[in-house]
């Protein structure tokens, strides 16, 4: 069994980066431990330098893993911190929901048979702001166009 007991806090962003399962884990066995901030901030800074979906689905892991709010919330300034460097990118726990809800519309408009013209898959996958992605997805179960997702916005 994984326990702060047989898994080293990882406080090196190298050594975070070399296995990032194992500093997941590192961190959410270590939630407890004072050096929580320093475990986080080498995992945070090893998923921003990895970078793609591995590294977003690890960051939105780690996130869920922590239950403490408070904990939480750093996990998000420092995941804010790291990756603000890419140009025009939030979160990768963000990008990830804006990818996954996009396909899950482009998703339900195929099941329904609903032909979906390039312009508007482009739309839908380029959208970055989740409230907009919200009704998008809600008016995808009911609407019989692909254009009429976009009547109000």
């Amino acid at each position: 069994m994984l326990g702060p007991d047989n898994l080293p806090a990882i406080t090196d962003p190298d050594e975070a980066a070399r296995d990032l399962p194992v500093s997941v884990f590192s961190a959410l066995t270590h939630a407890k431990d004072p050096a929580l901030p320093a475990i986080l901030d080498a995992l945070a800074t090893a998923l921003a330098n990895t970078g793609g979906e591995t590294a977003a689905d690890w960051a939105e892991y780690t996130e869920i893993g922590l239950g403490d709010a408070q904990t939480r919330e750093l996990w998000r300034q420092l995941m804010t911190t790291r990756t603000s460097r890419f140009p025009g990118s939030g979160t990768l726990i963000e990008e990830t929901r804006l990818k996954g809800k996009a396909e899950d519309i482009l998703r339900i408009l195929d099941l329904r048979g609903i032909d979906v013209p390039e312009a508007a898959r482009a739309r839908i996958a380029t959208c970055t702001d989740l409230d907009t992605l919200s009704t998008w997805f809600d008016q995808a179960l009911t609407v019989t166009r692909a254009e009429e997702l976009f009547a109000q916005n």
